[in-house]
C-alpha cells in the first residue's frame, strides 16, 4: 500500500508519534525503542509504515528503519503474537538485544521481557532462533545477506553520506533490472559496477 512516510514530528508518546504531511497528521502506533530514533518534535522523520486493517479498526504501526519494521513483522510469524503483543515487545527491549538473547538461544532471559511468557518464549524460539543472521550498529539491527558482488558500491554510496539499506535496496532492486538486459551481463564487473554506481546516484539524488 505504501511504504513510508516522511513529515514533521507534531507529537510524541508512549508507542505513538503524531507526524504532519502535506496538512494530514498521522497518528502511527510505534515501538518505545524506535522513538528516540526518529528525533525530536519539531524535526522531519521518515517512518516505515505497516497497515493492520481489520473489520473492528485500522492502525498504523511506524518504524525508525526498514529494519526494525522486518524485525517486527518476524515476530508477527510466531503463533500468537499479533501486533499489539509484536509492539510490547519491541518497546520493552532493542531489537539487537532480543535477536542476541534468541540466537543464544537464552530462553530464561527470553521469558523475562514483558509480554513473553513461557510459552511464547518456546514459540519464538522455534519460529526465529538460527532464521536471521544480525550484527548490532548503532543500537539498530542490520541483517546480514549472502556478500553481494557489489558490495564496493555499496560501500562508496554508503561513504558518501546515503543511508545503507536504501543503497542496498536500490542496488539491489537495480542489479535485478539490468539483468535483463544482455549486453550489461556481457560486460567487465568493473564496467558492471561503474554503471551500477552512476545509476544509483541518480536514483538516490
Amino acid at each position: 500500500m505504501f511504504n513510508s512516510i516522511t513529515g514533521i514530528i507534531t507529537g510524541k508518546f508512549p508507542k505513538q508519534v503524531f507526524i504532519e504531511n502535506n496538512g494530514i497528521e498521522w497518528d502511527i502506533c510505534v515501538p518505545d525503542s524506535n522513538l528516540d530514533m526518529l528525533g525530536v518534535v519539531g524535526s522531519e522523520a521518515k517512518v516505515y509504515t505497516w497497515l493492520h486493517h481489520t473489520d473492528q479498526l485500522m492502525c498504523l504501526y511506524g518504524f525508525a528503519n526498514a529494519d526494525e519494521r522486518s524485525i517486527f513483522l518476524d515476530l508477527l510469524k510466531v503463533d500468537g503474537v499479533g501486533p499489539k503483543g509484536a509492539l510490547k515487545i519491541m518497546s520493552s527491549v532493542s531489537s539487537g538485544r532480543l535477536m542476541e538473547v534468541l540466537e543464544n538461544g537464552d530462553m530464561e532471559m527470553l521469558e523475562k521481557i514483558p509480554g513473553v511468557g513461557k510459552k511464547t518464549a518456546g514459540k519464538m524460539m522455534l519460529t526465529l532462533k538460527g532464521k536471521l543472521k544480525i550484527t548490532e550498529s548503532a543500537g539498530t539491527v542490520v541483517r546480514v545477506a549472502a556478500a553481494s558482488p557489489y558490495a564496493d558500491v555499496i560501500a562508496s554510496l554508503a561513504s558518501m553520506g546515503y543511508d545503507k539499506r536504501d543503497v542496498e535496496q536500490k542496488v539491489a532492486m537495480m542489479v535485478e533490472e539490468l539483468s535483463k538486459d544482455s549486453s550489461f551481463a556481457g560486460k567487465s564487473q568493473k564496467e558492471r559496477e561503474d554503471i551500477l554506481f552512476r545509476k544509483a546516484i541518480v536514483s538516490l539524488a
